[in-house]
């Protein structure tokens, strides 16, 4: 039984699932990894079944019925990974954005006593990489924005490749979280931090997306704009 698990929403991912899986499954540690599908159209849930038979034990999937937004895919994929005791609960995308050879030193992070690890984009050291300009000043205020109104010491907020002790998932009122886009990602970091709870970034490389479609919207983007002053008000 690995101590760890990987959980990884996808919606149309047939260009990335296979090879994301193959390259987990070659790390030097033993992650499993729970994909929580969304009903893709593309067949992706199927290309992940015949995976599970040539890696039994370490790939899980849950389907879904419709496209319900990847913070209810994760808040899935939580509840899942406490109910079947991980200790160490991860978020990771499907399209390569997010590097698997970084999992160990998230996972290291949280080892050595924090109780979330996130990889970061903009602490020193970290990258960004195929990203227009204009996103990455995007995302970037995008940042500052969230750190004036929340007061998070967290310089990537919307970052979504992190890992945290299972302790904190325990703790966080999941049920209580909202939001589908960024917003999500931006409430998890700040229930973390609003219950006491350790945590640090460690520099990565994000690489932007070279197969299938980008999942992000305006809907998404006003949702995480809005959402951080409902934050502040909210039973987390």
């Amino acid at each position: 039984m690995s101590d760890s698990i990987v959980i990884i929403p996808t919606f149309n991912e047939k260009e990335n699932v296979e090879n994301m899986t193959r390259k987990m499954m070659s790390l030097k540690k033993d992650y499993h990894v729970l994909f929580v599908d969304d009903s893709s159209p593309d067949g992706t849930a199927t290309i992940i079944k015949e995976l599970q038979k040539e890696f039994p034990g370490r790939i899980f999937l849950e389907e879904r019925t419709g496209k319900l937004g990847l913070g209810t895919a994760y808040i899935h994929g939580f509840k899942w990974a406490i109910t079947n005791k991980y200790d160490y609960i991860f978020e990771m995308d499907c399209d390569f954005s997010h590097n698997p050879e970084d999992l160990d030193r998230l996972y290291m992070t949280c080892v050595d006593g924090a109780d979330l690890s996130i990889g970061s984009r903009y602490v020193r050291g970290g990258k960004v990489k195929n990203w227009p300009l204009k996103r990455i000043l995007m995302s970037y205020f995008a940042s500052v924005y969230v750190r004036i109104i929340l007061w998070v010491g967290i310089k990537d907020t919307t970052a979504g490749f992190k890992c945290y002790r299972r302790k904190v998932l325990e703790t966080i009122n999941l049920d209580g979280v909202i939001f589908k886009g960024y917003a999500f990602q931006i409430c998890l970091k700040y229930a973390t931090k609003k219950h006491g709870f350790s945590i640090k970034e460690i520099p990565i490389t994000f690489i932007d997306r070279e197969l299938g479609v980008s999942k992000m919207s305006t809907g998404i983007f006003k949702e995480a704009f809005f959402g951080v002053w409902k934050m502040r008000s909210m039973d987390l």
